[in-house]
């Protein structure tokens, strides 16, 4: 007997009543009867039923069903998720058949037999139970996509022409469920105009998951993007739902989709033009539904070049192009943006509030930040943390350190200047730090702010690389 589940009987025939009752409480743990219908709400308002066993008709001489059709709709109206039983009389199927087309999940005719009635309510209980799953299941995403939405909402700060030009994109785009190709330098605010995309969808309650195409390893790239079956290979201990699958309903967001090697292009590709994945170890592949956004910090010139980009794979997702310009051509937005990140940080680090010098906001908007908005940002949480001044200065942002006429003081300066692949010497001796900071300002700017490319270089993971930037105030 299962002891943790109650049934629900509604049948005008008192000896139908008392019968099934002797013989479902044998197998479930409660059994409430009903002789009139009209009170199965006060019972459903007490109780959550497992399922219900519902007569089709009530009265002498009833047989249309309608009365069955009615108390079914109120059932539903009550709990979309009940799961209903009707009971017809023999020769009554179509009846039947008609009310599980409005919602009920299966029926059995009078005279019944025992066997088929406990079976047909097992397997209701089991679908109850499933829908409950499937229903909390809904409850915790929704609740995890909201919490995570507040977390990672942030608004695009500014009020420039060319900022002004790609809401207006986004406004037109995000309704839609085209593909959107984001390009621009690294720390523009790529993935940002990619959340607001989602934000503004009508995918909104579904999941935004990001992917990083530069972080996956080649060997990983089949698992973690289609997913893999237990047993599939060594390490495989459990089955694996993949990135694409899990997004499926919501918003895939490729990021540095231009490091993606050629041969990886193609696998892509084809799973984008299907719509299916295939896990690694198994047979069928899996519909998924989902809205690519990628973005890239190549140029629309590398993006062009055929050795280093499937062009049929551009097509198909740049449906519509959105190019987030650099910082230095916003500048009307680097003073807004620098307040944002003021007011925030002092915040976070208990700090007192303090404006920027007229000296501070001049030198911030004629820098030419290589690292665009993310350099602006680590600059400002480093000059909230270290500045001991009323007002920010000049000096609380170290914009000396990164400026070119610093760099070209360095090399005139040093005793000995090799090729770009060798350690500067000033005349200062050997500083490591200073060293550090020359090599690493030195492989962004040669890999143009690609941290993968860039950490790869300097022997780094891109976690190393990004805490040595924060570090140095890139």
């Amino acid at each position: 007997m299962d002891k943790l589940r109650s049934i629900l009987i509604v049948d005008d025939d008192e000896d139908i009543l008392v019968a099934s009752k002797l013989l479902l409480k044998r197998h479930f743990s409660k059994i409430v009867t009903l002789a009139e219908p009209d009170q199965i709400s006060k019972y459903m308002g007490q109780d959550n039923f497992d399922a219900i066993l519902l007569d089709m008709n009530f009265g002498p001489g009833q047989s249309s069903g309608d009365e069955g059709f009615y108390w079914l709709s109120e059932i539903l109206k009550i709990d979309k998720e009940a799961v209903v039983v009707m009971i017809t009389a023999h020769g009554g199927v179509n009846v039947a058949v008609e009310a599980m087309k409005l919602g009920a999940t299966d029926f059995v005719s009078k005279p019944w037999q025992n066997e088929r009635v406990v079976a047909t309510l097992s397997a209701a209980v089991k679908l109850r139970e499933t829908r409950n799953e499937a229903a909390n299941l809904r409850m915790a995403n929704r609740t995890l996509i909201e919490a995570s939405g507040e977390q990672n909402h942030q608004e695009m700060i500014g009020k420039s022409n060319a900022l002004k030009a790609i809401q207006n994109m986004i406004e037109r785009t995000a309704p839609t469920d085209a593909n959107v190709l984001i390009l621009g330098e690294n720390g523009t605010g790529k993935e940002l105009v990619a959340r607001e995309l989602h934000r503004l969808s009508n995918r909104l309650g579904e999941v935004f998951l990001t992917v990083d195409l530069g972080a996956i390893s080649e060997s990983l790239f089949d698992s973690e993007l289609f997913g893999h079956k237990k047993g599939s290979f060594t390490d495989a201990k459990a089955d694996r739902v993949g990135r694409l699958q899990a997004a499926s309903g919501g918003t895939l967001f490729l990021d540095e989709i231009g490091n993606l090697p050629l041969h990886l292009q193609s696998k892509l590709l084809t799973v984008l033009e299907q719509r299916k994945v295939t896990p690694v170890g198994a047979n069928q592949a899996i519909p998924i539904d989902i809205r690519v956004i990628a973005a890239t910090n190549l140029s629309r010139n590398q993006l062009n070049d055929e050795s280093r980009f499937r062009q049929d794979l551009l097509f198909r997702l740049n449906t519509v192009e959105i190019e987030v310009p650099p910082l230095r051509d916003r500048v009307d937005d680097i003073e807004e943006i620098a307040n944002h990140y003021i007011k925030f940080y002092c915040r976070k680090y208990d700090k007192s509030l303090k404006k920027l010098s007229i000296d501070a906001l001049s030198a911030i908007k004629t820098y030419d930040w290589p690292g665009n908005v993310r350099a602006l940002r680590h600059a400002i949480e480093r000059a909230v943390i270290l500045s001991q001044t009323k007002e920010f200065t000049p000096s609380d942002f170290a914009l000396e350190i990164n400026s070119s006429d610093h760099n070209a003081g360095l090399k005139s300066s040093s005793s000995k200047t090799h090729n770009d692949d060798e350690i500067i010497i000033t005349d200062g001796g050997l500083n490591l730090e200073r060293m550090e900071h020359t090599l690493i300002e030195r492989s962004l700017k040669k890999h143009r702010y690609n941290i993968s490319h860039a950490a790869k270089e300097l022997g780094l993971t891109r976690a190393a690389l990004y805490r040595r930037m924060e570090k140095y105030g890139f």
